[in-house]
């Protein structure tokens, strides 16, 4: 938040409550997901590369051949252990549309309540829904989901940024000429980390965000 310089009232009424949420034990009625998206740039080896040996990892020229763009999708349930991961061509608002449709419908059908952590892009909103399925659809999607965002300026507050770390570190930041071979990639990491059951545990408090971020506010909110 250092670009930010001064925490507004509203900065702090979305991140309490996100705070809050994060807090709540799990329930098998009431997911809490978080979604977010990365721009991965597709390259191609502009010479053959050494293949991996044992004790060494494949090796290739610094130079490279531009292959295009797409996007990758990623929806975490952090005290279920799961995680949906989607590559798409696009990041456009019918992408993300279609993705939570996935998410919701697919794998979260049976949960009562649905809370869903998003940042401020532009495709992130209920009216993105409308536009995309139509009204009566998008109610029909969104009647069991609760939207939670963060503030601006402040993505860190979405757990799917802490997925998209972990994705990167992993493996995302090989280098991949083709959707076609990151997706198949992107689903083998996906399977692994649902079997494993990995978890995120939030640990970042609301007496923690006054200790650390106290002398930013700039007004008292009454909560």
């Amino acid at each position: 938040m250092w670009c930010v310089g001064v925490l507004s009232a509203e900065y702090r009424r979305r991140m309490y409550e996100l705070l809050e949420l994060y807090a709540r034990p799990w329930r098998a009625d009431e997911r809490v997901i978080c979604i977010d998206e990365k721009s991965k740039q597709l390259l191609g080896d502009s010479r053959a590369g050494l293949p991996m040996t044992p004790g060494k990892p494949r090796r290739f020229d610094h130079e490279y051949v531009r292959r295009g763009t797409c996007n990758v999708f990623v929806a975490v349930e952090p005290l279920g252990g799961r995680r949906i991961t989607q590559i798409t061509e696009h990041r456009g608002k019918t992408d993300f549309v279609r993705f939570t449709q996935r998410v919701i419908d697919g794998a979260y059908r049976s949960a009562r309540r649905i809370h869903l952590v998003l940042d401020n892009l532009s495709t992130h909103f209920r009216r993105c829904f409308i536009e995309t399925l139509g009204t009566k659809a998008a109610r029909r999607l969104l009647r069991r989901v609760v939207f939670h965002y963060t503030p601006k300026h402040a993505s860190w507050l979405n757990m799917a940024e802490i997925e998209l770390s972990v994705l990167g570190r992993q493996f995302l930041n090989r280098r991949f000429d083709e959707r076609k071979a990151l997706a198949r990639e992107v689903a083998a990491w996906q399977r692994r980390r649902n079997a494993q059951r990995r978890t995120i545990r939030w640990s970042f408090t609301r007496p923690d965000a006054d200790r650390a971020l106290g002398r930013h506010y700039v007004s008292t909110l009454a909560c």
